[in-house]
């Protein structure tokens, strides 16, 4: 079984190095990190007073492995989850911050447990989550995946800037979607004919 630093590193190679796409809403990001989240824990790793996308750029792999490990595993507490559930919900938490948080606890609602949608792991949220995955906890994992491929595709329906990040230009599936479906068993891997059925209203 990985450990978390050996997650968080696979995080930091599937984000990618620095980026300033005007699209995404994240602004300057390298690694996965944000401008908005180093302004947020005051990493000035240049030291000239300001947090700026100098920052960013010069931010190291070291640097967002121990970030997403401090700031998006632990103090989240998705280390107390299922064990099964903390890959996909910690590398979407990366990539949706509460987000990640809201959609389990949307699913865990549907499943009958009583939780509150808040993006904020407790009590409530730790108990249902334990019980839904107790003695099948891959099948806890795989229906978040399914949950969470279907939020990118929400996203992509509702903002046509998005639909490059689910949608490859030659039409295949984006990083949004192989993204979830890394998480997923591929028995529930969408084949390229249900892929296309799904986003023939974007054409």
């Amino acid at each position: 079984m990985q450990n978390v630093r050996q997650i968080a590193e696979e995080i930091v190679a599937r984000e990618g190095g620095y980026v300033n796409d005007p699209d995404d809403p994240g602004g300057a990001t390298k690694y996965g990190v944000t401008i908005h989240t180093m302004r947020r824990l005051g990493l000035d790793l240049t030291g000239d007073g300001q947090v700026s996308e100098a920052d960013v750029r010069v931010l190291s792999r070291e640097n967002a492995v121990d970030i997403f490990i401090t700031h998006y595993f632990e103090r989240p507490r998705i280390a107390e989850m299922p064990s099964a559930l903390q890959p996909s919900l910690f590398d979407m938490y990366v990539n949706a911050g509460a987000n990640a948080v809201k959609i389990l606890q949307r699913l865990l609602g549907d499943m009958g447990f009583k939780v509150s949608v808040d993006g904020a792991i407790g009590p409530q949220t730790l108990t249902a989550a334990g019980k839904a995955a107790k003695g099948n906890g891959l099948a806890l994992r795989d229906a978040y995946g399914v949950a969470r491929r279907n939020y990118y595709f929400r996203i992509a329906d509702s903002r046509v800037a998005s639909r490059k990040y689910a949608r490859t230009r030659n039409g295949g599936k984006g990083g949004w979607i192989t993204r979830a479906e890394a998480f997923l068993s591929a028995k529930y891997h969408l084949t390229p004919t249900e892929f296309n059925k799904r986003v023939a209203a974007w054409a």
